[in-house]
This record gives C-alpha cells, sequence and structure tokens, in this order.
C-alpha cells in the first residue's frame, strides 16, 4: 500500500493546488466503457438486450426501491452466485430461451479492459503530490487488486464496507481514510447519481466521459499536469 502523500515532486507542485486527493471509480472510468462490455456478452451469449435493459432499469433506476438484487450486491447482502442466478432468471435469449445462471457476471466483464491512459492519469497525479484513492461499487471480482493496491490509498470497495455509492456513507468513509476536508477531495465517476452523491457531502465531482476531458478538469486543478 503506498504511504500517504508519497511523491516525488509534491513539495514544489502543491502550490496553487486546489484538491489534495483524487477518488476515481473503476468500471468505466479506470476501465473502458462498462457498457461495451455488456454489449459483447449479449451478443456472445445470445441474450435478449430489452430483458437486460428492463431489468437493469428496474434494479438500479435513481427511483428504484432500495434493497434490489444490485444494491444487496453492492453491499455484499448477496454473493456473486446468488445473484448470477437472480439475474438469470429476469433474461431470455432472444429466441425465447432460459439463460444459463452459471457466470453470468463473469460472461459480463470479459471484455472489460483496464484504461491504461487513466492509470497513467493517476500515476502522474501521484507524482505531483496529490493523494489518489478508488471508491467502487462492486459487481464480483473484477478488480486487478494488485495493481491498484500499488498505485491508490485507499481503496474501498462497497461489499467490503456494506455501503454504496451514492449514499453519503461510503463517501464520508472514503473521506475519513484520506484524512482530508471534502472540499480538498474530487470523485471521478461515470454514474451521475454517483457525482451527486459525492457533491452532496462537500466534495468536488467529475463526470467522466473521457480521459481528454478529465485531464483537462484535472490541469485546472494541479499546476504541472501535463495536457
Amino acid at each position: 500500500m503506498p504511504e500517504a502523500g508519497a511523491a516525488g515532486t509534491g513539495a514544489a507542485a502543491g502550490e496553487g493546488r486546489l484538491i489534495d486527493a483524487v477518488v476515481f471509480d473503476f468500471g468505466g472510468v479506470l476501465t473502458g466503457p462498462v457498457r461495451e462490455s455488456i454489449g459483447a456478452w449479449l451478443d456472445r451469449d445470445g441474450i435478449d438486450p430489452a430483458s437486460f435493459s428492463r431489468t437493469l432499469k428496474a434494479w438500479l433506476a435513481r427511483d428504484a426501491p432500495e434493497g434490489t438484487p444490485i444494491h444487496r450486491l453492492e453491499t455484499g447482502e448477496l454473493t456473486v452466485p446468488e445473484f448470477d442466478a437472480l439475474l438469470a432468471a429476469e433474461l431470455t435469449t432472444v429466441d425465447g430461451g432460459a439463460v444459463s445462471p452459471v457466470g453470468v457476471l463473469e460472461r459480463l466483464f470479459a471484455e472489460l479492459r483496464e484504461d491504461e491512459e487513466m492509470f497513467a492519469l493517476a500515476s502522474e497525479l501521484r507524482e505531483l503530490g496529490v493523494r489518489v484513492a478508488v471508491l467502487s461499487n462492486s459487481w464480483g471480482n473484477i478488480y486487478p487488486r494488485a495493481r491498484l493496491d500499488a498505485l491508490f490509498d485507499p481503496v474501498v470497495i462497497s461489499e467490503e464496507v456494506g455501503l454504496r455509492k451514492p449514499h453519503a456513507e461510503i463517501f464520508e468513509l472514503t473521506l475519513g481514510r484520506l484524512q482530508l476536508p471534502p472540499a480538498r477531495v474530487l470523485f471521478i465517476d461515470d454514474a451521475e447519481p454517483n457525482v451527486l452523491g459525492a457533491r452532496a457531502v462537500g466534495m468536488r465531482g467529475h463526470l467522466h466521459t473521457g480521459v481528454g476531458g478529465t485531464r483537462e478538469v484535472l490541469r485546472g486543478l494541479v499546476p504541472g499536469l501535463a495536457r
């Protein structure tokens, strides 16, 4: 685990800096778009996209009641096999058949790839003296933990702490581990409700749509960050 504040040029770069830490979401921020992996899975397994979209909306919409299977998966109340079975039961193949419950999430995330440009950006920030952390809602064992633990501190995974974004408690827990005031921390996520949740506790929030836009926002907050 990297030491807090560890960086080679942090002291010099700290002058004029508006933030002291950046907290990254994992899927869709430190990886390519999750929708691309989902699309590949739907095609490969012959799943009716409408059945998946309908289920996702019911379980993850902003107005969805608390305690949906996704919520329970993210807080560790459901195991991955239990969730796989619940999700498979809601899906159909394009010809109306049943979907196997074995390894659903593993297949769903099979094409998810780490975004090397985003990992490089996190490394650059750390070299400039900015703390970098991860805060992710877990959908199973999709994390390259050795790589994350070597660069980010803390690494907060929802199922490990029993909390989930966008609830205030998980942001407050992350801030407590950083031991920084919320106004000095930028949170980056590709889901707007999570960005709004971070802002609600006083953090800065940025909706990630690509490395270029995220780097540009960070250049306005961290002097010395390259284009």
